[in-house]
């Protein structure tokens, strides 16, 4: 992360580090270049960084970067917020997660929307101008939630239907990820 943010920071653009306090009372925090925010929680970490981004781009890392994916992935299917999530593909790291993603919207577990927010590149060159050409096209659904007005309408079976396409990912990936592991 440091040599990303550092990189990022030489290149002229903005760099916000945000850090949950627990991470820094564990000794987990690494050298900040421009500025840094503390937040109480990890929940606050992604909120932070959602509010100050444009997009969400995951290098080859582990569950929590796994974890950081779904979770605004879900609240794109959930009306939050709608940003591209992008998978720097280096070596074809994602290769099996995109695949499984494929398999998972072909099975109508997921929406063509939502499998469509995940954009896949194997370089910044490309990763940027598939981003900067990303638009979000939701799929019909029955009711919309306005999450900006603090009152939702709500739809209950849109909401469980939304839920449950969730679950059922990430019991799914979790699944071809124990399954990769032992195999």
């Amino acid at each position: 992360m440091v040599d990303m943010s550092t990189a990022t920071h030489v290149g002229e653009s903005q760099v916000l580090g945000t850090i949950s306090t627990t991470l820094v009372e564990g000794n987990f925090e690494g050298k900040t270049v421009g500025e840094k925010l503390r937040v109480s929680t990890m929940q606050d970490r992604i909120w932070k960084m959602l509010d100050n981004s444009d997009a969400f781009i995951a290098l080859p890392g582990g569950i929590g970067t796994l974890e950081e994916n779904f979770q605004i992935t879900s609240w794109a299917q959930l009306n939050i917020r709608h940003i591209p999530i992008g998978q720097l593909n280096v070596d074809g790291f994602f290769n099996k997660l995109l695949s499984s993603l494929d398999q998972v919207g072909e099975e109508n577990f997921i929406p063509h929307s939502t499998r469509q927010i995940f954009i896949s590149a194997s370089t910044v060159e490309e990763m940027i101008d598939k981003l900067e050409d990303f638009v979000y096209e939701p799929d019909s659904v029955p009711v919309q939630i306005d999450w900006s007005k603090g009152a939702a309408v709500k739809s209950a079976n849109w909401i469980c239907h939304s839920i449950c396409n969730i679950s059922c990912l990430l019991v799914s990936l979790t699944l071809i990820f124990f399954i990769f592991v032992i195999f």
